[in-house]
């Protein structure tokens, strides 16, 4: 039997479900542009009430900037606690799973990738302030965040002359000043260097796009344009990691995605990652978690 006639038959049989994926999604007030961009004050978005969201994904950026929080975010299964004076940044794709308590405040933005990403440097700079998701300034630190994030927001509401070339250029100084308050609280690795984060941060885009046919560190080096040895030699100086291991860790987050927020069998998930042979998959899954994937699913859901 052909591969490919084998595979059709597989996704007849078993259609696999995705993971939740919220939009932007624009009120008939507001004008198209604002299917690709929004910012809200979190006191209106709660309404005086608790907001609990299930696990979830986005296919667009998120960032939810609080003066004053409390509650809970788990964001790729690593919790946080959600308190004053934090920020958190979600690329598309990431899962989370936020509960937000009544009375916290800030403001909460969403964008499109070709909202802000329309040039080199801008995507760049997206690139590099997304690769954290969480980060807690000290109180002069934040407001001068907040300060940015109000000048934002007064320019959706008042739409003056120009005000999404305001919008994108404040959202340029943002990216900039949370950059630097990242380098403020949290020292880098000394080897780490801009070309090698540049080149690492190129690596886990191909690596979200193409884990489930690309698993051999040779088939990354080549897309990048480098050598085996110096694609390890980036992730080993900024990560303390092979190339190798990243791999492997980005396919056990996606599998526990899967298994998390869907009801997918496992051998709906082993094959959508791109394995065929089910019990190859379940004892990868085992030897990095320590788990079977079902009992890491009802352990953990």
């Amino acid at each position: 039997m052909k591969p490919s006639y084998k595979r059709g038959l597989f996704q007849t049989k078993f259609r696999m479900r995705n993971i939740p994926i919220r939009h932007i999604q624009a009120t008939q007030k507001e004008q198209r542009i604002f299917e690709s961009f929004r910012i809200r004050d979190v006191q209106n978005v709660l309404g005086g009430k608790d907001m609990t969201q299930e696990l979830h994904r986005h296919d667009f950026f998120f960032i939810l900037a609080l003066r004053k929080g409390l509650g809970s975010h788990k964001i790729d299964f690593t919790p946080y606690t959600v308190a004053d004076h934090v920020v958190f940044f979600l690329r598309p794709g990431q899962v989370h799973q936020l509960t937000l308590k009544s009375g916290s405040k800030g403001y909460l933005l969403e964008f499109n990738n070709g909202f802000f990403s329309h040039d080199k440097i801008s995507h760049q700079l997206l690139r590099k302030s997304s690769h954290v998701n969480f980060c807690q300034p000290n109180a002069n630190g934040f407001k001068k965040l907040d300060a940015i994030l109000r000048n934002i927001s007064q320019e959706y509401v008042n739409q003056q002359e120009s005000y999404l070339d305001v919008i994108k250029a404040n959202l340029s100084i943002f990216f900039i000043e949370l950059l630097r308050q990242r380098k403020q609280r949290k020292r880098p690795l000394p080897d780490a260097n801009n070309y090698a984060q540049d080149r690492l941060e190129q690596f886990f885009e191909l690596l979200e796009t193409h884990v489930a046919s690309h698993k051999q560190v040779s088939q990354y080096a080549e897309m990048l344009n480098l050598s085996n040895f110096q694609l390890n030699a980036i992730t080993k100086s900024t990560l303390g990691k092979t190339c190798s291991e990243l791999i492997d860790e980005y396919i056990i987050l996606e599998s526990k995605r899967y298994l998390l927020a869907t009801s997918n069998q496992v051998t709906q998930i082993a094959y959508h990652l791109g394995y065929e042979d089910v019990s190859y998959f379940i004892r990868f899954f085992k030897k990095h978690t320590g788990h079977s994937p079902e009992s890491f699913r009802n352990n953990f859901r």
